[in-house]
């Protein structure tokens, strides 16, 4: 069964398209991932999703419920964790735990096994205000009012932005134990390495879905030969490879240049034209890409194609 399905939805803010022509599904005790930057459109759909914002085209259903007609149905059935941290501050833990209970007619005892992997690690912290919690912390005491009713869909729109690496690690950690009980999880984010924990993924930009699959599926679908680049001189490095006869594209990533080229070259032959133009301590090796290159690789295919149509 479909835990979320879009269809063809489209919604503006005056002259600015936010989505244009979305399609998507996710599958009962899936993980999908939303991924692309800031500006791309996500937080838009999430709203759209969870009835809080009415899109101009094209149709959706949550939890098997239409997403105009059936809002309220919708509103007992997910969880939605907003990228801002949006609790009550001047409230403890444990009183903002049990007033989201209260809402949706529960108790934090009824529940408590399905937060309870999380809830153990601030459980100290219960009689603390939410306002003075950490970073992570307050990300987990989030997640647990998120699930306090027993969600069938979950909704994490940027749930790890601006939070410690440690905490990022703890918190796709959770969402992997929280997809075995079957609920079905939907989040965003604008980190491409967060890509490869979900098991399929949309890329979005410009408010478009650039294309839709398993992490495995759209790294084995770049087209180019690639190659990672490093020397001494990492900006000059980046030039002179712009220059050259065989170059499509090359970005930074890391200490290295992911370098595409226009069709298949011998290490030995790129190594050889870049001691001749005076570079040194040279590493080369073909990789295969990672999300970021093929959303890299798609993103520039759209601008192109945007630019046709204009």
């Amino acid at each position: 069964m479909l835990a979320i399905t879009v269809s063809h939805i489209s919604k503006s803010f005056g002259t600015v398209q936010a989505l244009k022509d979305i399609s998507l599904s996710v599958e009962d005790g899936e993980l999908f991932g939303l991924i692309g930057p800031d500006g791309a459109g996500k937080s838009t759909l999430f709203r759209i999703l969870t009835t809080l914002l009415l899109a101009d085209k094209g149709e959706g259903t949550v939890a098997g419920h239409p997403i105009v007609s059936k809002y309220k149905e919708i509103r007992k059935k997910v969880g939605y964790m907003p990228g801002k941290f949006s609790l009550y501050q001047d409230l403890s833990v444990e009183e903002n735990l049990s007033f989201f209970a209260t809402i949706f007619g529960t108790t934090i005892e009824a529940n408590y096994d399905l937060i309870k992997d999380i809830y153990v690690q601030i459980e100290p912290f219960k009689k603390r205000l939410a306002g003075q919690l950490s970073g992570g912390m307050k990300q987990k005491l989030a997640l647990c009012c998120a699930l306090i009713h027993k969600p069938e869909v979950l909704f994490l729109d940027e749930p790890t932005t601006g939070v410690d690496a440690v905490s990022r690690k703890e918190f796709w950690e959770m969402l992997q134990r929280l997809k075995e009980k079957g609920i079905a999880i939907l989040v965003s984010t604008p980190y491409m390495d967060e890509a490869e924990l979900c098991d399929r993924i949309a890329l979005i930009q410009n408010g478009r879905i650039l294309q839709t699959d398993t992490p495995e599926a759209l790294r084995a679908s770049y087209p180019y030969p690639l190659y990672a680049v490093k020397s001494r001189n990492t900006y000059q490095l980046l030039k002179s490879l712009r220059e050259t006869f065989y170059t499509r594209t090359v970005l930074p990533f890391g200490d290295f240049l992911h370098l595409s080229t226009k069709e298949k070259m011998a290490l030995d032959q790129i190594q050889n034209d870049l001691r001749t133009k005076g570079f040194e301590a040279i590493e080369i090796k073909e990789i295969e890409a990672t999300v970021e290159d093929v959303f890299l690789e798609l993103s520039d295919t759209e601008e192109a194609r945007t630019t046709t149509e204009r």
